[in-house]
């Protein structure tokens, strides 16, 4: 039931920014985490950025003080904004969030963002950026 739709993508000069915007319908496990992905041509795909049920927040060294990642919960709707946008950037970029851990008294929980890549259950479509130099 759980669906991600991103959007926000483009292409823009090296230097510039670009908000992305992922919309969750229907996550509405305890805890949890949510996240930007992304994927370059012969690339292996990296984790870029996660938040979890408290708000912290984890980046990778790449994009460290260039990205922000943000979660409005009231409306399910996840943002990555990117500063500084260099071309290395480039890369079909994907929301993800993880699934179903456990259930105690009534309560959902799905895993944290500890947890490895797999336990990311759903993912949108993605979205393109492109830099150029």
């Amino acid at each position: 039931q759980v669906q991600l739709v991103e959007s926000g993508g483009g292409s823009v000069q090296a230097g510039g920014s670009l908000r992305l915007s992922c919309v969750a319908s229907e996550y509405t496990y305890s805890g949890g985490c949510m996240g930007w992905f992304r994927q370059a041509p012969g690339k292996e795909r990296e984790r870029v950025a996660t938040i979890d049920g408290d708000g912290s927040t984890t980046y990778a060294d790449p994009v460290k003080g260039r990205f922000t990642i943000s979660q409005d919960n009231t409306k399910s709707i996840l943002y990555l904004q990117m500063n500084s946008l260099k071309p290395e950037d480039t890369a079909m970029y994907y929301c993800a969030a993880t699934g179903l851990a456990f259930e105690y008294g009534g309560t959902s929980y799905a895993y944290q963002c500890s947890s490895p890549d797999s336990d990311f259950r759903y993912w949108g479509q993605g979205t393109q950026v492109t830099v150029s130099a």
